[in-house]
């Protein structure tokens, strides 16, 4: 630990009533960091804020001593040092509460949850929020960063579901940001991050919930053909707002690998919208009428957590034919062109994987002005690209192959005659090297006179992330 550092922890664990730690006399509390090894920094401390007074003392020190950080919720992101640092870490875990109000179909939840705590809390009710898609997604970098939903088609993005944030301020204040409580800070929030503070509560707005059908069906390659067909026909003929899908393309083990992920919003299965998916032979199934949160937990998401990996993305304005092609001839092993067997043939590429994600083109009249996306005329579907690999030594390679991949997609997609210039990549998605511009285009210049605002010291900067 740095001197600096080192004073600092003694001086935060003086100061404060929560708890901080030294991964020196406790190496697991780096476990706090996050998900994915290539994303895991040695924090000199960590610290477990449980009030948005320890919180606001925590920033108030860590930027009159310029002391790098990074602030912790469920750690998902895999971008190095957005969600850990080698300077303080800030877990969020603390902040866990789930507080449902029936009188204004309201919840508020704590920055620190994981979304599967927040349907199981909500589940009694028969309500539940516009979340994750997934097991075990952070509550807060999801929101904070937009977040697409097995509910968006119905109520749009999930950061168009919150009414109201706690933040704290760089200079330490608590405030409470809403459209009608500072607005500013309101368009900032929504797609910003921590930019302008950290957020310790969200409140959401909740929706009637039953029982859901759906599930996963994984299929072998030689039916991905059949898959990519359904998958383009689903996204350019299915306007029912209750029904959404996944598809994924997976390189691993040698071979490609196949699924879809259902959903549809009601308990029993539509007539027509899921036919050609059910109709393929397929390697396994699991589909069935179920809870919101059985569903979510199909798939768990943390299988990985010990390998390195990115993600990275490709904005589309629609899911066509050409680009189901062209996603299976980035992934397919009998290719040899792009990264299958090319690189697992080389290096420690455990898994190569494309997720096509069809929503309907008004997901966005359901919201208002946002950082991110900076416009709401068109929708762009977030394509979503993951690579996993075991050695640390190719992390350069991952990246640059990463990157390569977006592109091909993105030269296929243009060549198609889809307008990308525009096109706001879905920062949850991104990898690190993806400019602010390419994040937030036009809403930049309100972005840096809301930092000039409510961070003019540039706290903030001092932690990891999409930093105006």
């Amino acid at each position: 630990m740095y001197r600096r550092t080192t004073a600092l922890y003694l001086v935060i664990q003086a100061v404060l009533t929560s708890a901080v730690l030294d991964p020196r006399q406790d190496p697991s509390v780096l476990l706090v960091c996050t998900q994915i090894a290539s994303s895991i920094s040695s924090a000199s401390s960590v610290s477990y804020p449980c009030t948005a007074d320890d919180l606001g003392t925590i920033l108030q020190i860590l930027g009159n001593t310029r002391t790098p950080f990074a602030v912790k919720g469920g750690g998902h992101i895999m971008n190095p040092n957005y969600s850990s640092t080698t300077g303080v870490q800030i877990a969020m875990s603390r902040f866990d509460e789930i507080d449902y109000e029936a009188s204004t179909s309201t919840v508020a939840v704590g920055a620190g949850n994981i979304w599967d705590n927040v349907y199981e809390a909500l589940m009694p009710y028969n309500v539940n929020v516009v979340g994750g898609r997934v097991s075990g997604i952070g509550v807060a970098g999801f929101i904070l960063g937009g977040g697409y939903s097995w509910l968006t088609n119905q109520y749009g993005l999930t950061l168009d579901n919150v009414l109201a944030y706690e933040l704290v301020l760089p200079n330490g204040t608590i405030t409470t940001v809403s459209v009608s409580s500072n607005p500013d800070l309101f368009f900032g929030l929504r797609g910003g991050y921590n930019n302008f503070g950290i957020v310790t509560t969200f409140t959401l707005a909740t929706y009637p919930q039953g029982l859901v059908w759906g599930g996963q069906i994984a299929y072998t390659g030689d039916n991905v053909d059949a898959l990519n067909i359904a998958t383009a026909n689903f996204a350019n003929n299915v306007t029912d707002p209750k029904a959404a899908i996944i598809t994924t393309l997976d390189y691993t083990l040698g071979s490609i690998i196949a699924s879809v992920l259902m959903f549809y919003d009601a308990p029993t299965q539509p007539v027509g919208i899921f036919d050609e998916f059910l109709a393929i032979p397929a390697l396994c199934t699991n589909v069935a009428s179920r809870p919101f949160l059985d569903l979510v937990q199909v798939e768990p998401t943390n299988e990985t957590a010990n390998f390195r990996g990115y993600y990275n993305t490709v904005p589309l304005v629609e899911i066509t034919d050409g680009i189901m092609n062209a996603v299976l001839d980035q992934a397919e092993a009998s290719t040899f062109k792009h990264w299958g067997s090319a690189l697992s043939g080389d290096c420690s590429a455990s898994i190569i994987s494309y997720d096509v994600e069809p929503f309907l083109p008004s997901i966005l009249t359901h919201g208002s002005a946002s950082a991110y996306p900076y416009a709401r005329t068109q929708p762009f579907l977030p394509l979503n690209i993951y690579f996993s690999w075991i050695s640390s030594s190719e992390d350069p390679t991952m990246h640059d192959a990463i990157v390569q991949s977006a592109t091909n997609l993105t030269n296929v997609a243009t060549a198609e005659g889809q307008s990308l210039t525009s096109a706001p990549h879905y920062p949850n998605y991104a990898i690190y090297s993806t400019s602010l511009e390419e994040i937030y285009g036009t809403a930049l210049p309100e972005m840096y006179a809301l930092k000039a605002t409510y961070d003019p010291d540039n706290v903030m900067s001092l932690s990891g992330g999409w930093m105006v």
